[in-house]
Parts: structure tokens; sequence; C-alpha cells
């Protein structure tokens, strides 16, 4: 019989080396895009982080796409969504509080006349971004307090959005002479 490890036991041997060594600590996570074929409505991304991932990334529908692909929008709301299901039940499981259900819905607002290029006013992207929380679990109030102030502290991707990072974008252009004529 297989004992699973405990995340405490996972995560010790972690954060003894990340205090040891704090440039362990650190990685870039990379995706990138890996279309085949020409269908300006859609493209693949792929990652290799924990072996090699692909999925299908599709135009909303009010930008000209189908609804058969999630959009970006769509994933990135669900990047939220994850990491805030995923955080709250390993901060929980550190406490030794057992969550019963947990339910994440997150919404976004957008207003498509920016991403369409119709009104230069209207920002391009989402303008605002609830997510509402719902869980049941046997704990003392106190307890549960502090489990949501980790859970917020410690998710990732919420505290990307919060505090946005420096992003970049650069082009490497290669002409196609056979195209360019």
């Amino acid at each position: 019989m297989t004992v699973t490890p405990t995340l405490r036991e996972r995560q010790a041997p972690l954060k003894t080396r990340y205090e040891a060594d704090p440039e362990s600590a650190k990685l870039t996570i990379t995706v990138r895009s890996a279309t085949e074929g020409d269908d300006p409505m859609r493209c693949r991304i792929a990652t290799t982080a924990a072996g090699p991932v692909a999925w299908d990334v599709g135009a909303h529908p009010m930008a000209g796409g189908t609804e058969e692909l999630a959009c970006s929008g769509d994933v990135l709301l669900a990047s939220l969504a994850a990491c805030q299901e995923i955080t709250l039940r390993m901060v929980a499981a550190a406490m030794g509080i057992q969550l019963h259900r947990v339910e994440v819905t997150v919404s976004g607002d957008m207003d498509f006349r920016g991403t369409m290029g119709i009104d230069p006013e209207t920002p391009v992207g989402f303008g605002a971004i609830r997510t509402d929380i719902r869980l049941a679990a046997d704990a003392p109030e106190d307890r549960l307090e502090r489990l949501v102030q980790r859970a917020e502290r410690y998710c990732v991707v919420a505290s990307t959005l919060r505090q946005p990072p420096d992003l970049t974008t650069t082009f490497q252009i290669e002409r196609d002479e056979a195209s360019a004529r």
C-alpha cells in the first residue's frame, strides 16, 4: 500500500532548499504558440512545464470567432479561478482545515468596441474582474478568516493582476521576399 505524502511533507524539502539557496526558488515559466494552419481565428498554445501540454484557443464570438473554443479572455479568467481554488485548497491543507466544498466563479467585463477598434476611447481588455468564492468547512471563525487572508495573499494570478509586472513585447520580423512583391 502506497502512502501519499501530505502537503507539508511535499513542501518541506522545497522550503528548506529555497531558504538555503534563494536562487533555486526562481523560475521562468514559458508558453509558446504552436499553431498549425492559417486560420486567423484560432491558435494552439503549448508548454512543457510539467510535460508537453497544448490547448487550442479561439477568438471570442463577439470578435468574429465561434463558440467551439475558449477565447484568451476565458483562459485568463480560468487561470485566476484555478489559481484561487488551488491556493485555497493548499492553504487549507497546510492549516489542517478540511474543505467540504469549494466553488470559484470569476467574471470579467469587457467592451468589445475597444478590441474591435470601433471607439479609440474604449479600453481594450477587461475593465473589471470579480471573483466569488463559496466554501464549506468546519473550522472556527478566526481560522477561516486566516485561511481567506492567506489564500488571497498567496494566489499568484490574483497578485499578478493586482500589481501587474513589467510587460515587454518584442517583434522579430522576417521579410518573406516572395510575398513582399
